[in-house]
């Protein structure tokens, strides 16, 4: 898309409220793929926007204030024009790669109705979804998965993200995930063990850093939410649980409907996740590098009590300043 690579890597200064009634913070802003980054001015990440979902709160005012969503409390202020009409210019073309509401939109829908009526015999369901999550691209995961934790934060509470343990959350993510495309998120409701979302979003429960000693336990319940994503992926898990008509609205119009994020989100917050086999977890905690504390705690993460620990070489997962400062994620700035 032109007006995705004209402005790749654009960054400004903006001023963050990550909170109604929180006090503004001096931010960096940095446009990605299909988000809107912001971290702070030593580069810790704090926040990331869907692009389609960003709403500007004050059109044709200086400096520009936007939201990443209609109903959200969180803002960013960014009084640099050509941010401001980069932002503007990248979200309206990400919106144009969805087919536009009306009468093309209408007849591409009718015709994939009649399609399935005529062919459900031979297409089944698991087909449709199938061919929905092969041809899914990196942005339209993006966005699925910002708008999935949006409804998973409505019973959890938002994400923490006390900025003091910002790099102790970018340690982890990076000895847990490393380079491939993922975060890690917190947050303050406890949750039965973490849960992998589409974009590489691991959803993970204060109580698993809190109750605990090390980070042994978080980090288990990581690494067995991303084995979960390789034996399924989240958009195939998302488009069972909703059915083919999801699958056919996410390949004719780029999105999954807010009421079926909103009743998977309900699902998967209150069913615990399927098991996973122990050799995976083992292969898994192996590569890795993880100690006891790590595969005690995931003898019941992954269901089966009788998981042995392999001979590896153990590493630290963090230092112990790390784990101090991680385990004040969730308290007031």
């Amino acid at each position: 898309m032109t007006a995705l690579t004209e402005f790749e890597r654009l960054e400004a200064m903006g001023l963050w409220r990550p909170e109604r009634d929180a006090q503004r913070r001096d931010v960096l802003v940095t446009l990605g793929d299909a988000t809107l980054a912001i971290y702070t001015p030593d580069e810790r990440a704090l926040a990331h926007w869907s692009l389609p979902a960003i709403e500007r709160l004050n059109p044709g005012e200086r400096p520009a204030l936007f939201s990443p969503g209609a109903e959200a409390g969180e803002t960013l202020e960014i009084d640099d024009d050509l941010m401001i009409d980069a932002i503007g210019k990248v979200h309206r073309a990400v919106r144009r790669t969805r087919p536009r509401r009306g009468f093309v939109r209408n007849a591409v829908m009718v015709a994939a109705l009649v399609g399935l009526g005529l062919l459900g015999v031979f297409w089944l369901p698991g087909a449709l979804i199938r061919q929905a999550t092969t041809v899914a691209p990196p942005a339209v995961r993006a966005d699925t998965g910002a708008r999935l934790l949006d409804q998973v934060a409505r019973l959890t509470g938002p994400p923490c993200r006390n900025p003091n343990a910002g790099q102790a959350l970018d340690a982890l993510n990076r000895r847990l995930i490393g380079s491939a495309r993922g975060q890690i998120v917190v947050v303050r409701e406890d949750i039965d063990t973490a849960l992998a979302l589409p974009g590489g979003i691991v959803v993970l429960g204060y109580s698993a850093i809190e109750d605990h000693d090390g980070p042994g336990p978080a980090a288990a319940q990581v690494l067995v939410a991303l084995e979960r994503a390789e034996m399924l992926d989240p958009i195939a898990r998302l488009l069972q649980a909703s059915g083919p008509w999801s699958a056919i609205r996410l390949m004719t119009t780029g999105e999954v409907s807010d009421e079926d994020l909103r009743a998977y989100a309900d699902r998967l917050v209150a069913n615990p996740p399927p098991r996973v086999p122990a050799p995976r977890v083992i292969e898994r905690f192996a590569e890795a590098a993880l100690g006891a504390e790590a595969y005690t705690s995931a003898r019941g993460v992954a269901g089966d009590t009788a998981l042995p620990a392999p001979r590896t070489t153990e590493r630290a997962i963090l230092s112990d300043g790390q784990w101090v400062a991680l385990q004040s994620i969730c308290s007031p700035s």
